[in-house]
């Protein structure tokens, strides 16, 4: 073969390995054993696949993983399943999430798949060895068949509530929630019994058919989950489910957003069992379907308390909701009798303090948030406030603006009290997002690559100013950029820069400045890579840029 040809055909081999398609099977991953994924392939999931006891599944950060709507194994669904004893450590990142969805969905095309095209595939599955309240500590994962023994979660009578599965990190589970039978359909992402050495941080769950993200008892603490679009509950737990958690989002869609946005339950078998559900929340924003929707599925209520759950909601955003039967805030199981959710409030194990409350089908006032008597008074007594928050911009639709910060003069926007627990961040702001530039989901989320939240670069009609970065922008820049502005009147400039998280990271200018050019420069050696957002404010005038570190 000539030199030449032998070339070609080298780069052909290698371009077929560099960005292939690698099938994966319930073979593949063996008990004790370790499977990489990596960026440059897609993996396609065919059938259930189980991560058995020792067995480590490594995802690279930028990976894509897709699953088989009609597999060819015996399973009806496909699906990923962590087993007790199996890690699974999913790390990816901002700019280079790990993305979990259906076969057919075309990444490069937003508009391919929409929040409507759910039960695709199964759903993601993490089961531990923690601690639940059914009856002998193990139990069998919804979503799966009985006769699944790997699908049992809970560490019995010698349970680990600093049990590890891993982490996940930067990673988008779309266009799930197969249902194999009547009520028996797959989460988003499901976590059974799973304990407090895992990390779950910055995960979105789009367009489910079941819920968005359930709980299985377990004591996993949370920050930056997305519920967006799923058709049943956007947030359950039950079984004696714990920990700490912030900054949480969900938003649903006004024609089948169906569910809750939070059903909270117990204990099943026993309802009475211990130990409580009691997790404790801050910042979260749910947004439901519209006070004017009739969304399908249960609820009358945004959020249930039932089968003696209790739960502990703070600094948090609740609007936008009707259940068709009346559309109220919130309802707490109150039984005739025995244990239920009254008596976990009446024990402080059920809380609900200094939350925004708003826009309900059934109203604005306290009757329309609560329709039990006790429940008014507890919400009367613990700070809420039935007020509009204020939220820059609700919009469901695909290019739209749906911005879920708070207007940073409205009452949302600071006098928030800080949480006693050092997990929690102390931030000053009510629900999931800091009123200044930035939204955590920019980046790495379908809302955001599908373009319905984005924060967008900002341009003022004003003259006579101008904002300008010169050096670099808008490519990436390391470690410094060069600044340019002037004003034609004299005024008051504040320039500022922050993360994406919000977070004021440098005030570069603050303080009054006679009309005139002005140059500076903004050295960021010390700050992490990622996306940053300056703002410029003269007057009456801002203006926002973007610009990403890249080390």
């Amino acid at each position: 073969m000539p030199f030449r040809s032998k070339i070609l055909l080298l780069l052909v081999v290698l371009t077929s390995v560099a960005f292939g398609q690698i099938v994966v099977t319930d073979a593949d991953i063996q008990a004790g054993g370790t499977y990489n994924m990596t960026a440059n392939n897609t993996y396609l999931l065919d059938g259930r696949v189980y991560v058995e006891e020792g067995a480590v599944l490594n995802i690279e950060a930028g990976t894509v993983i897709k699953a088989k709507e009609v597999p060819t194994a015996p399973e009806p669904v496909s699906a990923l399943i962590i087993c007790r004893g199996g890690k699974i450590f999913a790390t990816g990142t901002q700019d280079e999430p790990i993305i979990f969805t259906a076969e057919s969905d075309d990444l490069a095309d937003p508009t391919d798949l929409l929040y409507s095209d759910r039960k695709l595939w199964g759903g993601v599955i993490v089961l531990g060895n923690g601690t639940t309240n059914h009856v002998g500590g193990v139990n069998q994962i919804e979503g799966i068949p009985s006769t699944e023994p790997r699908a049992q979660y809970g560490g019995g009578l010698t349970p680990d509530d600093n049990d590890s599965s891993g982490v996940i990190r930067y990673v988008s589970i779309r266009h799930g929630g197969y249902e194999i039978g009547s009520g028996n359909e797959i989460n988003g992402l499901t976590l059974g019994a799973v304990g407090a050495g895992t990390t779950i941080e910055y995960v979105e769950v789009f367009a489910n058919e079941d819920d968005g993200f359930e709980f299985f008892g377990g004591t996993v603490n949370t920050k930056y989950l997305v519920s967006a679009y799923c058709a049943d509950d956007g947030f359950d737990y039950d079984e004696g489910f714990r920990g700490n958690h912030q900054f949480w989002f969900q938003i649903k869609d006004p024609i089948d957003g169906g569910g809750r946005l939070g059903e909270h339950d117990g204990g099943t078998d026993p309802e009475d069992g211990l130990p409580y559900a009691i997790p404790v929340i801050y910042n979260a924003t749910y947004i439901g379907p519209g006070a004017t929707s009739t969304p399908i599925g249960d609820g009358a209520e945004a959020i249930i308390f039932r089968d003696n759950a209790g739960g502990k909601y703070y600094n948090s955003i609740i609007t936008e909701y009707n259940g068709g039967n009346g559309g109220y805030g919130i309802t707490v199981e109150d039984l005739s009798s025995g244990e239920d959710s009254r008596a976990r409030l009446e024990a402080g194990d059920l809380v609900l303090s200094n939350n925004f409350w708003w826009n309900f089908g059934a109203g604005n006032d306290v009757d329309s948030v609560a329709r039990q008597d006790f429940v008014k008074t507890h919400i009367l007594a613990n700070n809420n406030q039935i007020v509009d928050p204020q939220l820059n911009n609700i919009d469901r639709g695909y290019n739209a603006v749906l911005d879920p910060r708070p207007n940073a003069s409205g009452p949302a926007a600071s006098g928030a009290p800080d949480p006693t627990d050092p997990f929690f961040d102390n931030v000053d702001y009510y629900g999931a997002f800091a009123p200044n530039p930035g939204l955590w989901t920019e980046g790495w989320t379908a809302l955001s690559s599908n373009g319905i939240t984005e924060v967008k670069e900002s341009y003022s009609s004003a003259v006579p100013v101008s904002f300008s970065i010169s050096q670099n922008y808008p490519n990436p820049f390391n470690p410094s950029t060069k600044i340019n502005y002037s004003i034609a009147e004299a005024s008051n400039v504040r320039i500022v820069v922050f993360d994406i998280l919000g977070r004021e990271v440098e005030v570069l200018v603050d303080g009054f400045k006679s009309a005139g050019n002005y140059e500076l420069t903004f050295n960021a050696e010390n700050l992490p890579s990622g996306l940053y957002l300056y703002t410029f404010e003269s007057g009456s005038t801002k203006i926002t840029k973007k610009m990403t570190l890249l080390k």
